[in-house]
């Protein structure tokens, strides 16, 4: 399951943007949109890609930042759902025998 979440940078804060987003982690596609909407740039991130794969992405998004003044990323991210639920009932203290008495010394 995924959501999609914008964004809207100037140019000159484009590249740290992107760099925050991809750090985040459950990020699975980004797109760089200009101001009227345009998709200019649109990339998948994988799990697990260190930063040389993405060394001539951010080239290529430090060359946009310095042509567009303002920009909007949309970011498509996985869902993580919590720990699903276990399928085991929950433990159960043993049963009590009524009138007995417990002496703690």
């Amino acid at each position: 399951m995924s959501f999609k979440e914008t964004f809207i940078v100037n140019g000159e804060n484009l590249l740290k943007k992107i760099k925050e987003i991809i750090a985040e982690g459950n990020v699975t596609k980004i797109s760089i949109s200009d101001k009227s909407g345009k998709e200019i740039m649109s990339f998948p991130v994988t799990i697990g890609v260190v930063g040389v794969v993405f060394a001539p992405i951010f080239a290529a998004i430090g060359a946009l930042a310095a042509l567009l003044t303002e920009c909007k990323i949309t970011v498509e991210k996985r869902k993580d759902d919590d720990v699903p639920p276990s399928n085991e009932p929950p433990a159960e203290e043993p049963p009590q025998e009524e009138g007995t008495i417990v002496e703690v010394k």
